[in-house]
């Protein structure tokens, strides 16, 4: 294959993996915003449930980020050197707030158990959970307004803060942290075994779609001066179009099955509603990786080096996808039936 086919290959499996962060790391930080907001006579099992849910898988979801990472940095440098610069203090602000996500959600496992520690680590676990979803979210709000392709010999603010600083941009953040809270309680609708904190995410779910749908209709009223390339063809590319009525059939089931408390229904919807999201922004973004600065052609590495990280992805993901998969199933296996299956081995080991 040529350069510009190699290069369209790592943008899809860029793709691939922003999808597969989203629907899995953004449940974990979703999660993070239930913790934060629990209350009621059940608010300690609810972070409880939390706890044990996200506890083995959370570290293994960041695979994802981390892969993106690498692809972008190895096949497409001038899109990390530009975003590294011109986005340097959220990119920032976002890094320190993963760290000190995953310290505060280890320490609170493993440090001490007396009542005022563990709200302290559970306090900054919350927060940070929900101030990186914002910023995350701020970050591609930049991307899709164009307000990235910005001179250099702008001042610093107009380099530096407003880019990522504006009601559209804002807007987005709330839309990201929206949406991963709804992923989060549709995903505990399924994976709790008691049916009242079932209800309380249920309850949970609907109000997070509700934010979704209201911070979706604002980012379209402030996006309405916002005209850029992106924008426009989310109303007039014909693929976009064809997602976004997929994402909002997803939608409606969504929250038919939550209605109706058929919560693996609703699980599946919500996934298939976020991807549209996700595909819906990078189909309507393509060619280019940064609006109005690079497209995938003008930044991609040379062909050699397409090539050979195409080759390491493909031996690398022989190994990486099973042991997910494996990873899952063992930890995400309903805790009455994996009872049952070590129950029914000890009874067939000879007396």
């Amino acid at each position: 294959m040529d350069a510009p086919v190699l290069a369209l290959v790592v943008a899809g499996l860029i793709m691939v993996a922003v999808n597969a962060y989203v629907v899995l790391g953004g449940a974990d930080f979703g999660a993070g915003v239930w913790d934060l907001l629990a209350r009621g006579p059940r608010a300690a099992a609810q972070r409880e449930a939390i706890a044990e849910r996200i506890g083995p898988i959370w570290e293994a979801n960041h695979v994802w980020l981390i892969f993106v990472v690498v692809l972008l940095f190895s096949c497409f440098p001038p899109v990390v050197a530009h975003l590294s610069v011109v986005l340097h203090i959220p990119l920032t602000v976002m890094l320190i707030g993963i760290v000190l996500r995953g310290s505060a959600f280890t320490f609170r496992a493993y440090d001490s158990t007396d009542s005022a520690v563990q709200r302290q680590w559970g306090r900054i676990f919350a927060v940070s959970s929900t101030i990186t979803p914002v910023l995350l979210g701020m970050c591609v709000g930049a991307l899709v307004s164009g307000a990235l392709a910005v001179p250099t010999e702008a001042s610093f603010v107009a380099r530096f803060i407003t880019p990522w600083w504006s009601a559209f941009t804002l807007t987005i953040g709330g839309l990201g942290l929206a949406v991963f809270a709804f992923l989060a309680a549709v995903y505990l609708t399924v994976e709790v075994q008691d049916a009242g904190l079932a209800e309380d995410f249920r309850a949970m779910a609907l109000s997070a779609a509700l934010a979704v749908g209201l911070f979706a209709a604002l980012g379209l009223w402030f996006g309405r001066n916002t005209l850029t390339a992106t924008t426009r063809a989310l109303l007039t590319n014909p693929a976009a179009i064809a997602l976004q009525l997929v994402t909002g059939a997803a939608a409606v089931t969504a929250i038919g099955a939550l209605l109706t408390r058929r919560y693996r229904l609703a699980r599946t919807a919500a996934v298939v509603q976020v991807s549209g999201i996700v595909w819906g922004w990078g189909l309507a973004q393509f060619p280019a990786l940064v609006p109005g600065v690079h497209t995938i052609a003008s930044a991609a590495a040379p062909t050699v080096t397409l090539r050979l990280v195409l080759i390491g992805v493909a031996g690398g993901m022989v190994v990486l996808v099973p042991s997910l998969w494996y990873l899952l199933r063992i930890f995400k296996a309903e805790p009455a039936r994996a009872f049952e299956r070590v129950d029914t081995a000890e009874h067939r080991l000879p007396e």
